[in-house]
């Protein structure tokens, strides 16, 4: 059983910085490649980064490279997302998910099978 829990979301101010969290109550949480994802109002959810099992890899986004950076710790089930130098256009519903295949940590969502409930980053300018 995998349940995801996002959390760290909340109103910032442009050029800021936030830290999400997203925390697995399952046993299995060093099992899966994490990714997140991102959907702003009226748009497609996208993705945003992707890490593998170890965390010894990741993607990201070209929209993020260089200003978010995703990590994990398998000893607390837990993936982040620092986020820096954030900008009004960073502004939507973070997710996070879990894939089966353990070794995709890619932009496809339909690559992965648990979703948290989301997180609301507000960016202001």
């Amino acid at each position: 059983q995998v349940l995801l829990v996002e959390s760290g979301g909340r109103l910032v101010q442009a050029g800021g910085s936030l830290r999400l969290s997203c925390a697995d109550s399952g046993r299995t949480f060093s099992m899966h490649a994490m990714g997140w994802f991102r959907q702003a109002p009226g748009k497609e959810r996208n993705f945003v980064a992707g890490i593998s099992r170890s965390g010894s890899s990741t993607y990201y986004a070209d929209s993020v490279k260089g200003r978010f950076a995703i990590s994990r710790d398998n000893a607390k089930n837990t993936v982040y997302l620092q986020m820096d130098s954030l900008k009004p256009e960073d502004t939507a519903v973070y997710y996070c998910a879990a894939s089966l295949d353990s070794y995709y940590y890619g932009g496809q969502s339909r690559k992965y099978d648990y979703w948290g409930q989301g997180t609301q980053v507000t960016v202001s300018s």
